[in-house]
């Protein structure tokens, strides 16, 4: 299951069916669960956490050291969950002791090539990041959030879940759960309607969903009030429960 040219460190705790393909290196501190497959040429530092069932593809970074000036040897860490799909020359990095001193990536994400995820990241479940999409440092991503290629966040911005980020969009601010934004900067532009149905929420709900985004975004409300009104359609409606979470989280502003 491992190459002989791949260089494991003897202080890795890889399970037994783990596959390592040609010149991978592990490092150590690294922890690898059962059903993993790394590809040829991988890289992956510790202290790094990878659960099982996960496939990464070659000419990956994971786990080195955080790209922060500040970053001065600490030992920090990568926890990533289990069934993520991580491809080529996708780079995710440790965190920093400037925050909670973890990167973390749940499970059951699709990750596709040149991704970069920086230190401090917190990404859901279930998610999707086209090629090349970014994140800065700090960011919060909810479960089910599709970024498009070279899609970019802000380090600090939250994105709440189901949210879609268009191609080459850029959010300098918190994106709210459900919305859909596009441009540089980006800007809302409705809801991720039919993600939503994919998913299997009713007519019911999406219709429910509207009616907070226009109190969002089409009413001329601050956000305050908006934001008053919103926690009023919360009662009995749990779906927006979770919008109303994710603006009342928000510590940049969100984009509107």
């Amino acid at each position: 299951m491992i190459h002989p040219t791949a260089i494991i460190s003897a202080n890795a705790l890889i399970a037994d069916d783990v596959q390592v393909g040609p010149y991978s290196i592990i490092g150590d501190q690294v922890e690898i669960g059962a059903g993993c497959r790394i590809g040829s040429h991988v890289v992956v530092n510790g202290p790094t956490r990878i659960g099982s069932n996960n496939r990464i593809y070659q000419f990956a970074s994971i786990g080195d050291d955080p790209q922060d000036k500040k970053y001065a040897g600490e030992e920090t860490r990568l926890e990533i969950g289990n069934g993520n799909t991580i491809r080529e020359f996708c780079t995710i990095s440790r965190g920093t002791v400037q925050d909670e001193g973890v990167t973390s990536i749940g499970d059951d994400n699709w990750i596709m090539a040149y991704v970069h995820i920086a230190h401090d990241c917190r990404v859901g479940s279930h998610t999707i990041f086209a090629n090349n999409a970014t994140l800065a440092g700090h960011v919060h991503v909810g479960d089910w959030v599709i970024m498009g290629g070279f899609s970019g966040i802000h380090q600090f911005c939250r994105v709440g879940a189901h949210a879609f980020l268009g191609m080459y969009s850029g959010a300098n601010r918190d994106v709210p759960a459900y919305t859909m934004i596009s441009g540089q900067p980006a800007l809302p532009r409705g809801i991720n309607s039919e993600g939503l149905r994919r998913r299997g929420f009713s007519s019911a709900q999406i219709s429910n969903i509207k009616k907070a985004y226009r109190l969002l975004y089409r009413q001329g409300l601050k956000l305050v009030d908006a934001i008053a009104e919103i926690e009023k359609l919360a009662e009995g409606q749990p779906e927006i429960v979770v919008l109303l979470d994710s603006l009342q989280k928000s510590d940049r502003g969100i984009v509107r």
